[in-house]
């Protein structure tokens, strides 16, 4: 099984049997202190807070993609904000107190420069490992060599 392989299965068993689980025990713990109600109260408030602040950010960051566009500018931050907010749009989806948290912190604005910094980060290791695997020059190949700017 190669490195890749493994590492997908493992994302898809952390998907689909440790987030549930996750989210499984802090619906039942948040429910035996506040109540199961106030548990599904809470959740349908988290929900449309979710969904106000989606359309929030997402509206700045079409924005700002637009913007960078028409000005002939490169949107490569612009594109990375909106790629976490519609990760953390998707999370804010799922029903759960952990999905929800790790949706907001991918959405707000105070919390996104961070998380951009890991896309950044992630995106540039994969491009490295891309590129190594490929043929340099010589070989009929090319290489192109450049920086990763985070703002």
């Amino acid at each position: 099984m190669t490195r890749r392989r493994r590492i997908s299965v493992w994302v898809l068993f952390v998907a689909f049997v440790v987030v549930p689980l996750v989210e499984i025990y802090v619906l039942i713990q948040v429910g035996q202190v506040i109540g199961a109600w106030w548990t599904v109260l809470l959740l349908v408030l988290d929900s449309l807070f979710g969904a106000w602040l989606i359309k929030r950010e997402g509206a700045k960051a079409w924005l700002a993609l637009r913007t960078a566009l028409e000005t002939g500018r490169m949107p490569a931050r612009e594109l990375a904000d909106a790629a976490l907010i519609l990760v953390g749009g998707t999370l804010m989806l799922a029903p759960g107190f952990a999905t929800d948290a790790l949706g907001i912190v991918l959405i707000l604005p105070l919390t996104r420069p961070f998380a951009r910094g890991l896309l950044t980060r992630l995106v540039s290791r994969r491009f490295l490992v891309v590129n190594a695997n490929r043929p340099g020059p010589g070989s009929g190949g090319s290489v192109v060599r450049g920086e990763v700017v985070d703002d």
